[in-house]
């Protein structure tokens, strides 16, 4: 098994409700069974290769249902320690 970690930020834009937004896109994380941290900047994301991308495409594509979104990854197959 491949693994893969992620650091993640979502961005709303144009909306006043940012922080609703952002926690929908955590929460949909539930879905895909990948390990994640979240801090005050970012969301860390640990799994294997699938559950990583998926992962991610499931978070823009909750952000994105809410308007005009930017997400910021940064993706590393460095071990996590």
């Amino acid at each position: 098994m491949k693994v893969l970690c992620a650091e993640v930020s979502i961005y709303p834009l144009k909306t006043g409700q940012s922080g609703a937004v952002i926690n929908q896109s955590i929460e949909s994380l539930h879905n895909y069974g990948v390990d994640y941290h979240v801090g005050s900047m970012s969301t860390h994301l640990e799994g294997d290769e699938e559950q990583i991308w998926e992962s991610l495409k499931g978070m823009f594509r909750t952000a994105r249902a809410a308007g005009e979104v930017s997400m910021v990854v940064t993706i590393t197959n460095a071990a996590a320690h």
